[in-house]
Order: structure tokens, then sequence, then C-alpha cells
């Protein structure tokens, strides 16, 4: 549901970038209609100031900026994952008796108290997968017996949401009801069922296997991945003409190059437990299809952009690079890791240099891509979570301090480095703001799924900083 944004209030407090330079290049804005010449910066007064700028935007193309801006900055600096507010999220309550717990979708500021959208619902399976992959990685690092009884009646609810043909409904509504009629809560191979998926995985990882629910998850997933088996075709790999593209149409709703994604990682750990071969082949599949959908090299836009869906890569849930990197690794497949570092290597810069982008929908013309629309905003923080992801698997992989120069300054977003010039991150309450919208208004409100989004950027960001 979308809500008009209420007018930008004073910065919250909150960690900050250290780096001068890095200030200047994220806060240059760029005029540049033709993806084949560099882009202009405008806007920067100090004249100092303009030629640092402009010598970072020309080298970008080589190394992220926040390589050449953020070397003494340390992942340790950047403000921990607080979950105050995720908490005054999560509230407990029973479907057919049985005891769970939501995560509510809408937080209305100025008070953060909860709306419910009225033909969806208030609350949804897409967030307490959300939810549960969060805590999860909270608990592998450190017990809490607050946020394990969470992650228990997060994962109740999820597995309560399933339908009987095996995929999930997304929402429930304020009566307790579950809707089962929507479009975007049907239960079908959709968002919220792979993404269920991942997030039982997850749960798995931390429940005690003997009990109960660990016995009904396992169940849940098995059945889930039947109905993948069935619908995720390995053969015949079929393509189709988009704009100029051969795109894959053996993905989920045909190119979906970015429902794949989830796919992937919600069944490498499937298979790691299972030694499935059925799944193995699907998880190649689904990431050949993903490289196939790659744009563009180190020299030609869009950089080495995997597109999110026929001619179009958005930035919301943009995690084809991760899994990638995720599948070559553990599938031995060192195509899949170059795929994914070349996005990470030449496509991340673009972004930053142009101040992050929400859109982009593309045409190839015989070897050239050309941008056929770009739209700089919304941006919000389910845009920023896949960067920061790839970014630290990235180092994870190659130990390279770039890699996470680059996650850090995506991560800034979050405390200012942004087009609003404002922190999306108050890290008193943990509450992350809904978005920044056009002309750089910024969304006060703080709802689940940007709060859990920006949360797992910056727990992601803490691993790295505890190596």
């Amino acid at each position: 549901m979308k809500r008009k944004a209420p007018p930008p209030a004073p910065p919250a407090p909150g960690w900050r970038n250290r780096s001068a330079l890095s200030t200047i290049c994220a806060s240059t804005t760029c005029t540049d209609d033709d993806s084949s010449r560099p882009a202009t910066p405008v806007a920067v007064t100090n004249n100092l100031a303009r030629k640092i700028a402009t010598l970072c935007l020309n080298l970008i193309a080589v190394l992220p900026c926040a390589a050449i801006a953020d070397r003494e900055t340390d992942a340790a600096s950047f403000p921990a994952a607080v979950f105050h507010h995720f908490d005054h999220l999560v509230t407990e309550t029973s479907i057919d008796g049985v005891p769970v717990d939501v995560v509510n979708i809408y937080s209305l500021a100025p008070d953060y108290t909860y709306a419910a959208e009225p033909q969806e619902g208030y609350a949804c399976v897409d967030d307490a997968a959300r939810a549960i992959i969060l805590l999860s990685l909270s608990l592998a690092r450190e017990a809490d017996d607050k946020k394990l009884h969470q992650l228990e009646l997060l994962v109740a609810f999820v597995l309560r949401m399933q339908n009987e043909n095996g995929y999930f409904n997304n929402f429930i509504r304020p009566n307790g009801s579950i809707n089962t009629t929507d479009k975007t809560s049907l239960a079908e191979l959709n968002w919220w069922s792979l993404r269920a998926l991942w997030g039982l995985e997850a749960g798995l990882r931390v429940l005690p296997e003997d009990s109960d629910l660990s016995r009904q998850t396992l169940v849940a997933a098995d059945t889930l991945v039947a109905n993948l088996k069935r619908e995720l075709p390995v053969q015949p790999r079929v393509t189709r003409h988009e704009e100029g593209l051969d795109v894959p149409n053996w993905l989920p709703t045909g190119s979906g190059a970015d429902q794949a994604a989830v796919a992937v990682i919600g069944l490498l750990p499937y298979y790691d437990r299972t030694h499935d071969g059925k799944v193995l082949n699907i998880i190649a599949a689904m990431a050949d299809g993903i490289m196939q959908m790659q744009a563009g090299d180190a020299r030609r836009f869009p950089y080495g952009a995997h597109l999110s869906w026929r001619n179009e890569w958005h930035a919301w849930g943009s995690d084809q690079a991760y899994a990638l990197l995720l599948a070559g690794q553990k599938l031995g497949r060192p195509d899949y890791v170059r795929g994914g570092l070349l996005e990470v290597d030449h496509f991340y810069p673009y972004l930053i240099q142009h101040g992050y982008l929400s859109a982009l929908k593309i045409r190839k013309v015989g070897d050239r891509y050309l941008a056929i629309r770009r739209e700089r905003f919304p941006q919000i923080a389910y845009g920023i979570r896949p960067m920061v992801y790839a970014a630290i698997e990235a180092y994870r992989i190659t130990g390279k301090q770039r890699y996470l120069a680059t996650a850090l300054h995506v991560a800034s977003w979050l405390t200012g480095t942004n087009g609003a010039h404002q922190a999306m991150y108050d890290v008193a309450s943990g509450r992350i703001f809904d978005g920044i919208g056009p002309g750089a208004t910024v969304n006060r409100n703080s709802g689940a799924e940007s709060t859990i989004e920006g949360l797992l950027a910056l727990q992601d960001l803490e691993s790295v900083a505890r190596r």
C-alpha cells in the first residue's frame, strides 16, 4: 500500500560516514541520459571538492568510490543492528487456537502505530520469513531466549499459512482469517512461497532437532520442494526474445531471475541437508538462467547487471549476484562466481555514481545495450540489502578489501549517504524508514520490510566486523 511521504524531518542521530570524499561522491548528483559517456557532476560548490568528486567519478568504473574513500573505515565502526523497533512490530496472536507471532507490515510515523491494508491484511509470510532469517542469524552468534521464542512462534505462523496445495498464502487479516483470494496472497509459486523456504531453512539451523516444531518444518519444506521439482523445469532451456535480448523462459514467471535467486538461496541449505540430486539440478538450472540475464560487461553498459525480469532491472529484491556467489561456491562453478563478481565490481559502482537507481529498462541494439528508462526513486532498504549481501559475500570469497569497502559505502545509504542527505536508520530506536521518494523526500514510516531488510544489512556487516 502506497502512502504519500510526510515532509522531511531533521536527520535522526546516529553514525555518519567519516570520509569527506565519500560524502562528496554520494552527494554529487549526475546528469546522464547517454550510458556511453561519463556522467557530469553538478551542484558541488567548493572548487577542491568539485575536483575530487570528478576524480572519483572518473575512477569509479575501475574501483568503487568507497574503495578509494573509505580505506580507513572499519566495519566495526558501523552502527549495530538494534532490535527495539523490530520487537515493537512483532506481536503474538493465534490461528485456529495455535499461538503464533506475526510482524505488523505497517508502522506509521510519528507514533509508529500499526496499520492494515484493508484488502490484503496486516501481516504476511514474506515478512515473517525475513524475520526468521534475521533472528536465526542473531541466534547463531549468541543465545537469546526472547529471540528464540520469537523465532519459534514466527515459524509456527509460516507453517499455519501453508496451503493444502503445498504453497503458502501470504496475508492474514485483522480478524484472524487467512487471505486466500487476493493476487498477492495466492498459494502459488511466487515470492512469498520461495522466501518461506529461505526462512524455514534458516529456522531449522537453530531449532532443536528433536522438537515437534522442527519436524513440522521439515515436512513443510519437503512438501514445498516437491512442488518446485514439478514446476521449475530443468529442461528444456527455452528462451524468448525481449527488446533485442534472449532471455530464459524456464525461471519463475518465465524470466524472473529475481525470484530464481530466492529459490537458489532457499534450496542450497535444503540440498545440504538432503543431498537430493533433483534439487541440485534445479539450483543449476536457476543459476544458469540468472547468468543468461546478465547484460553488459566491465566496459559496456549496464556493466554486468543481472536483469530482474524480461528486459528490466529493479533494485528491490535484486539478489541475483548474491545467489550466484553462493551457488558458485557450493556447486564448484567458478563461472557463477565470476558472474556475481562482475556485477559487484562494475554495476555497483555505476549505481553509486548515479546516486543509486530504483529501476532500469534496457534494449539491445547490435552489441550495445541502451537505457530506455531509468528511475532513481523510490529507494528502499530492500534495494540496499541485496547489494550489501553480495559485496560482503564477494569479500568472504576473495578476501579483497575493496568488496568490504563497497559494502560499507552501500550500507552508508542507511546512515545518511543518500540523495536526501538524511539518516534512514535511527540507531536509538532501531527504526529504518520506509524509503526516499521523488524530490528526495523521506518517508518516515517504518514498516516490517524496511526494518528487517535494513537490520539484515547491518547484521551482515557485524558478522564481518567480528572476523
